[in-house]
């Protein structure tokens, strides 16, 4: 007993071990993170305080951005710890431009658009992207949303200054503008940008708010009803976290950021920087023209006489086809441009980076298919896909890697590229006038920002960059000019279809891995499902009804072979008694005995053999599908089960239980919440394996069945974070293996109590003599001893 016991707790430990190597082979630990920017401009520059005030009121509108005291003008915190050249050449006097920000698209659905875009002309950049579809709401926040505001201190007094305010947004339809001073909240004072963040972190959905606010020195005072959180598809960060107040030097890049890559025999060697005397990626640029639908964006670098012109405009969607939800309006039109302003003609390439920011939702618990075989993929990885190959895959680990590089030359047209998250994603897709129209110099994956301490490198922000061809740029001639095709929105397949070329188009996103067929028949099959019942979690109940009709011979043969097994257990017995000192003669009189009675002890095998790809088809699905994301067991207005492809999350336990618990990393990382759905799981299994395993019938299948009770436990630590959908699956199917078996036959019992077996209760015919002495075998004695 001792000795078993022992083997069982190293099997334990080997279990724990291996699993711990295989967490740390798919999410590698990364080394320490290096200190930010703001931390490297240390000794002898103070730390960027707030605001200096400003004499005049700022007007309404796209409001001017307070400058932070002792920040330089290009103190924003670019990839890898980025800075500007060493020897910058002298730049020419050049008038100053004030910091702006505006929006484009609404977020109200019922508008011709798919999104709200807060754009940024600090860099001319993209600051935050909105989804407005009710679909595609944040599951990470759960308060009231007044919307995008962009909050900072207002000068000069107490009280939150807005600075944008996007169409659409509750805000928006309170009344609020660019420009007012937020002083209260219902009663609730508001002194600076951080109070209203966290009074606004108070609130409900739906709740009906009291603003108090300055409107150039008229006191105001208005309603505002408070709705969900959309999706932030991209938003400003610093460190993997979304940034409330946004600041220059306080946050990784923005979206979208260009400058000069070459310019004749100048060039950026060094992928950090800018060229000296330029600061197109850092200073405000300046707004030519801006409405709901598109911004230009235009920025004089005299030390070069270049002009860089940026136009992104959003797309619309037809009243015709406003219900078309895979209408292809997830989409922005991007033009760059650049003219030459000198006297003579130079050799210029422009440089174009990524998407920043898209979303970490259900970092403790996202499981990602990688596109490569024996690759892993983070929360957000660097997808690029040339004509003619397939598509390449980077992790945010491998980034991590200070000896990792990847970069790629002009030997292929690029047909897009893309920053990949879970259920959506932002690409970059070039317009071509030829399908292998090479328009790129060089491409290459990015990592954005650092990682905090102790931070996960599947965690880091990532986004891309292309380095243009060189063009010859004449004296009052053609600009150097490119139109992109920027796409942000979800990954359905009959939407991302839609962009790109024929046969190269966004739909190589979608990746359900090995299981592909089988995964998108059951998403098929549920979809179906759900086109009559309008409940996924009911979908999910009656697709398990369809698998296990399916198997019901399989899984009879199973039930009916287990009750053999009850029935032999007492000549196991025997046989394990009569030969205990020699294994080789009780293996085969075993052997002898389940062809005898017509048992195939591995007949069980086949309903799990066949359940394996049912199980991971779903799992997969509820990975991929978007359609599952968001999708309720019950309603959408009950959280608990609110999102069937994420964990239950029944109850935030992060306040009693200690952090490596909370953290949601490595095996006891259980996550922030306490979720039920997997323990009834589990709870379910251990009653199965009570009501119908049979009784030990020797010492060492005591401690088997010993055994996989405590495995049954260890499961369910590494059931804890299983998605709930797939949670209903295993408790549907385990409640119809209960029926299953309660509805099947009983084994009719004998005259001496034993149960009959396969020919009516006869001893075991085995080869070997009896003790008898006669050479008889047993069976034969006791069919000679009855004629007696």
């Amino acid at each position: 007993m001792d000795r078993r016991f022992l083997l069982f707790a190293v099997l334990v430990a080997v279990i724990f071990v291996v699993n711990q190597i295989v967490w740390l082979l798919i999410f590698p630990p990364e080394p320490k993170a290096p200190r930010p920017v703001a931390e490297k401009k240390a000794a002898g520059q103070a730390d960027p305080g707030k605001k200096d005030a400003q004499d005049a009121e700022p007007p309404a509108g796209n409001v001017p951005e307070p400058e932070a005291k002792g920040t330089p003008d290009d103190a924003e915190a670019p990839p890898q710890d980025a800075r500007e050249d060493e020897q910058p050449a002298v730049q020419a006097p050049q008038q100053e431009i004030e910091p702006q920000r505006g929006a484009l698209g609404s977020l109200d659905p019922a508008s011709p658009y798919r999104m709200a875009v807060t754009w940024n002309n600090r860099g001319g950049a993209i600051e935050v992207i909105e989804l407005n579809s009710p679909d595609y709401r944040a599951l990470d926040s759960f308060t009231g949303y007044l919307g995008y505001l962009a909050p900072f201190d207002a000068p000069k007094r107490a009280g939150a200054l807005v600075r944008v305010v996007g169409d659409g947004s509750p805000a928006a339809a309170a009344g609020l503008e660019a420009g007012d001073v937020i002083h209260a909240i219902g009663e609730t004072k508001i002194k600076n940008a951080q109070q209203l963040i966290d009074a606004l972190k108070q609130t409900e959905p739906g709740q009906e708010i009291g603003l108090s606010v300055d409107r150039d020195g008229e006191a105001k005072q208005l309603t505002a009803t408070l709705g969900h959180h959309p999706l932030e598809l991209v938003r400003p960060e610093y460190e993997t976290k979304r940034v409330e107040i946004v600041e220059p030097g306080k946050h990784d890049p923005l979206s979208f950021l260009t400058t000069i890559q070459q310019y004749d025999d100048r060039s950026l060697s060094d992928d950090n920087k800018e060229l000296g005397g330029v600061h197109l990626r850092t200073k405000p640029w300046e707004v030519v023209e801006a409405d709901d639908e598109h911004v230009v964006f235009r920025a004089e670098v005299p030390i070069l006489n270049l002009e860089v012109t940026k136009t992104f405009r959003l797309a619309r969607v037809p009243q015709s086809d406003h219900d078309d939800a895979t209408f292809p309006a997830y989409d922005l039109t991007f033009d760059v441009s650049v003219k030459n302003l000198d006297d003579e003609p130079h050799e210029v390439a422009y440089r174009q980076d990524g998407p920043t920011g898209l979303p970490t939702e259900g970092y403790w618990y996202a499981s990602k298919v990688s596109h490569e075989w024996f690759g892993s993929a983070g929360l957000r990885d660097v997808i690029v896909k040339f004509e003619g190959r397939q598509l390449d895959q980077v992790a945010p680990s491998e980034l991590n890697d200070e000896d990792f590089e990847q970069v790629w030359g002009a030997t292929a047209s690029l047909d897009y590229i893309a920053v990949d998250a879970q259920y959506f994603a932002a690409a970059l897709i070039p317009r071509k006038a030829e399908p292998d129209e090479i328009m790129f110099e060089r491409i290459l994956p990015l990592k954005v920002g650092t990682l905090p301490k102790d931070g996960q490198a599947r965690l880091l922000d990532v986004s891309f960059r292309l380095d243009s061809k060189a063009a010859k740029l004449e004296p009052d001639g053609a600009p150097l000019a490119d139109q992109f095709r920027i796409f942000a929105g979800p990954k359905v397949p009959e939407l991302l279809s839609q962009y790109g070329q024929p046969g190269a188009s966004l739909g190589t996103l979608v990746n359900y891995g090995l299981f592909s067929p089988i995964s998108r028949l059951l998403g098929s099959v549920l979809h179906f499902f759900y086109s009559f019942v309008g409940n996924y979690g009911i979908a999910i109940v009656m697709l398990t009804v369809l698998v296990r009709g399916c198997m019901f011979p399989i899984s009879r043969k199973q039930a009916l072979g287990a009750q053999k097994m009850q029935e032999l257990q007492p000549e196991m017995k025997r046989i394990a008694e009569k030969y205990k000192n020699d294994p080789e003669k009780r293996t085969r009189a075993t052997q002898e005995l389940f062809r005898s009675h017509n048992y195939n002890p591995l007949g069980g095998c086949l309903l799990a053999f066949f359940q394996l790809p049912i199980f991971m088809g779903l799992y997969r699905s509820l990975m991929v599908d978007i359609e599952l994301r968001q999708a309720p067991l019950i309603s959408e207005n009950i959280r608990w089960a609110s999102n069937l492809a994420a964990p239950d999350m029944f109850w935030n336990w992060t306040g009693v239980m200690p952090e490596f618990i909370t953290s949601g990393t490595g095996l006891l990382g259980l996550g922030p919440y306490l979720n039920i759905l997997p323990l009834f799981t589990v709870g379910l299994f251990i009653t199965q394996q009570r009501m119908f395993m049979p009784p030990a019938a020797d010492e060492q299948s005591r401690m088997q069945q010993k055994m996989m009770q405590y495995m049954m436990i260890f499961m369910g630590v590494l059931f804890f974070k299983v998605a709930s959908g797939l949670c209903v699956y295993f408790i549907a199917s385990s409640l119809w293996g209960i029926c299953e078996r309660k509805l099947l036959p009983k084994a009719k019992a004998q005259a001496g109590g034993e149960k009959a077996g396969g020919s009516s209760g006869a001893s075991v015919p085995v080869a070997t003599p009896s003790s008898g002495g006669n050479g008889a075998p047993a069976g034969k004695r006791k069919r000679q001893k009855g004629r007696k």
